[in-house]
């Protein structure tokens, strides 16, 4: 089966070389990988920590990698060392099943959605996306409310400036603010 996303990758070509000017198929923009990572704080406790790293590998279907403290920060009560984070990577099909999942399925279901502001998106071609609850994907039960924690995504693609990058994430379907001067 392929994904929706993948489809509309691929047929991105012609109707943004047109636009940018491309002459050969290679230049036009591709999504390079997904990056998701979350912050676990002070989380000292070994439970809380694996309940995150189980949810987070639930919704991405990849164990996350964990991201260690690079200094020691007395007045963070933070040691060399200690996990402040989880990281996970996503590339081929994996990436593009949790993209439409993202577009389709998470979106839509977080609360007063009214879109993504087109500021997300930064000068090298990058969107990234920050979610305030893991609750919008439905790998994660409902009934486990107590833990709730954050998302950053990060969708990294080959474009080479702003307006190519905002052109192809509209053709993949990403769900912008129509009105691009209301302030968010």
């Amino acid at each position: 089966m392929s994904s929706i996303t993948k489809q509309r990758q691929q047929t991105s070509y012609p109707l943004l070389a047109e636009q940018f000017g491309y002459t050969s198929a290679m230049q036009g923009p591709r999504i390079q990988k997904i990056v998701v990572s979350t912050g676990v704080g002070k989380k000292r406790d070994k439970k809380q920590l694996e309940i995150i790293q189980d949810r987070l590998s639930k919704i991405t279907g990849q164990k996350p990698a964990p991201r260690p403290a690079r200094l020691s920060i007395a007045s963070f009560k933070v040691r060399e060392g200690d996990t402040v984070g989880l990281q996970v990577t996503l590339r081929g099909a994996r990436m593009y099943d949790f993209l439409d999942k993202l577009i389709h399925i998470a979106l839509p279901r977080t609360r007063d959605f009214r879109g993504l502001s087109p500021k997300a998106i930064d000068d090298m071609g990058n969107l990234t996306i920050g979610i305030k609850e893991n609750t919008i994907f439905p790998e994660t039960s409902d009934e486990d409310l107590k833990d709730v924690f954050g998302l950053a995504i990060t969708i990294v693609t080959t474009a080479k400036e702003k307006a190519e990058a905002e052109a192809f994430f509209r053709h993949l379907g990403m769900p912008f603010v129509v009105d691009s001067s209301v302030k968010r």
